[in-house]
């Protein structure tokens, strides 16, 4: 069981030039720890979760990560950060500050996480870096605005830009929102809850693959929508809007020529978020020296779970790079 940390990042400045006195930063780590003559830690890795997740969700590549698997943490350390904007880390919520909250965007994100890793833990260079959907996003940004940082990174399930349907849902997901009556433009007292709640039952109908879909009972999908509902219920209204902001003006596909770390985009095949047509394969086609790989997956973008599929790819990536 992870157990979280929390480190301050003091007068944390935002793209947009506001300044946040103490941004907290939540994180976990694991494996083993190597560090150099003057103490840094040379063999960390970091993982980058998506929407909705935080520290923990690294358990979502379980099978990659752990003593003998292929990314052996008997050799290497991994560093699991809870985002900006998510709870856990500051947030519109755990902040306190609620609509007052700084406005953030993916590159914000990257540079909090690129503070606590410099700044607090003595890491001063990444053998690499592992994101999934929005962690993708991170990751891509990490290697565009510091690409010296890592050796390599390994995008899964994501892409250079939020268009499209992706762009479409979170605008319709903002608006369930901010038409509920309860939000009161941000300023409420008591949590909205009929919005977010819609909102997040929208996230269902593309998470999937349509074969999912198709052979789900009746009550199966019921019960699928109605935990979503209980996410939604259980989630703040800002903070789900700020952070749907943030990956709406995330756009990085004319600087990936700057990316000079070693690349390997993963891919589903029946992923309705980031379609390999549209996503995955133009993505690895920008960027000079990448590696592609898609695999099937019934649970569509949710597949990420299942990237034991793409181990042996994973495992051959690595070794080239030693």
């Amino acid at each position: 069981m992870l157990i979280p940390k929390y480190q301050t990042i003091k007068n944390f400045k935002f793209k947009s030039g506001e300044i946040l006195p103490e941004l907290k930063i939540e994180y976990a780590t694991f494996g083993t720890k190597k560090t150099d003559d003057n103490g840094n830690i040379t063999n960390g890795i970091i993982y980058l979760h998506g929407s909705s997740g935080d520290y923990s969700s690294v358990k979502r590549v379980k099978d990659i990560l752990g003593p003998g698997k292929i990314i052996d943490t008997n050799d290497y350390y991994v560093i699991c950060p809870t985002s900006l904007g998510n709870p856990g880390s500051s947030s519109p919520s755990t902040s306190g500050m609620g609509h007052l909250f700084p406005k953030y965007t993916v590159e914000d994100m990257v540079d909090a996480a690129y503070n606590l890793l410099t700044q607090k833990l003595n890491i001063k260079h990444l053998k690499g870096i592992i994101g999934t959907s929005m962690g993708g996003f991170l990751a891509l940004q990490w290697a565009i605005k510091y690409p010296d940082f890592m050796d390599f990174i390994i995008p899964v399930t994501s892409s250079s830009t939020s268009k499209g349907q992706n762009y479409a849902m979170s605008t319709i997901m903002n608006n369930y929102i901010k038409n509920d009556p309860d939000y009161k433009n941000g300023k409420y007292e008591h949590k909205p809850k009929t919005g977010p709640q819609n909102a997040m039952m929208l996230l269902y109908l593309f998470g999937f693959s349509p074969a999912y879909y198709k052979n789900s009972s009746n009550e199966e999908m019921l019960e699928s929508i109605h935990e979503m509902e209980l996410e939604g219920a259980n989630s703040d209204a800002n903070d789900i809007i700020w952070q749907n902001e943030a990956t709406m003006l995330y756009d990085v596909s004319d600087e990936l020529h700057k990316i000079k770390a070693r690349t390997l985009v993963i891919g589903i095949n029946q992923d309705q978020y980031f379609p390999p047509d549209t996503d995955v394969i133009p993505l690895s086609e920008s960027i000079k020296g990448s590696k592609l790989f898609l695999y099937d997956s019934l649970l569509g973008h949710v597949g990420s779970s299942e990237i034991k599929n793409a181990e042996g790819v994973i495992s051959d990536f690595l070794k080239f790079g030693d």
